[in-house]
């Protein structure tokens, strides 16, 4: 099993609410966190959706109820309210929490939080775990590139919208990355993964409706770019590591 580094925080307190995110105090407590899990790997089946998500303390008979946040490999809370951990003794706090077929592949956080006696709320850990949905991965597809303008001449900066569609069967939220590799005239590259975004950032990246998977990136030229033909190699990676169909496109730069 892929082994994940496990974050002790045992200072980071944040306010009471439903949200955990304000720091208010720095108060260091009698009891630490010994172990979190999972810290390997999980990989969802019909039979078996639930993981154990668990935390022991050195002592806990300063630790009132006990809390996690899942996060999944994109970002998106899979719990809408803190998720509670059940004390079920030897300074052990635990619970089974349901994960679907439906979510993305890749690296999970925990973030586990403790209510002291004193009703402070406070952030102790955060541990990873990688997930495999147990579906088929299959890659993305990548289609339809747009570069305009693709004939440019630059006597002065000049902006390029570039664009291009991705979908993936295993779901839009499989979609690690989209990006676009520059090669000069001559060949040669830098190999810098320029990513676009889908994220409906009209002024910053130039997409101009989020989620529609049309993933879009503002470029901009001038007069100290070399002359020639540039040509624009676009992919796209999901969560399991698979790469897309690639496609070229090629700017004239006079």
């Amino acid at each position: 099993m892929q082994k994940i580094a496990l974050i002790l925080l045992p200072f980071v307190f944040i306010a009471c609410d439903k949200t955990f995110d304000e720091i208010v105090d720095t108060t260091p407590n009698n009891y630490q966190v010994t172990s979190v899990s999972p810290v390997d790997s999980f990989t969802y089946s019909s039979n078996d959706s639930l993981i154990t998500i668990r935390i022991v303390f050195s002592i806990s008979s300063e630790v009132g109820n006990v809390f996690c946040d899942v996060i999944a490999s994109d970002g998106t809370k899979l719990n809408e309210s803190p998720f509670q951990l059940l004390d079920i003794g030897n300074n052990r706090f635990s619970n089974d929490f349901p994960l679907s077929e439906f979510y993305p592949n890749g690296i999970y956080d925990i973030k586990y939080y403790v209510q002291n006696l004193d009703q402070t709320l406070q952030q102790v850990a955060i541990g990873s775990f990688k997930f495999n949905n147990g579906q088929s991965n299959r890659p993305p597809v990548i289609a339809n590139t747009v570069i305009e303008p693709d004939t440019v001449v630059v006597d002065t900066t000049v902006a390029i919208f570039t664009s291009v569609e991705a979908s993936d069967s295993n779901g839009q939220n499989d979609i690690k990355q989209v990006f676009f590799v520059v090669y000069r005239p001559d060949g040669s590259s830098s190999g810098t993964r320029n990513q676009l975004f889908d994220d409906g950032d009209t002024i910053q990246n130039g997409d101009l409706v989020a989620g529609d998977g049309i993933y879009s990136l503002l470029i901009q030229v001038n007069e100290t770019n070399t002359k020639g033909t540039y040509r624009f190699e676009f992919q796209a990676e999901d969560r399991g590591g698979k790469f897309s169909n690639k496609i070229d496109h090629f700017v004239l730069i006079q």
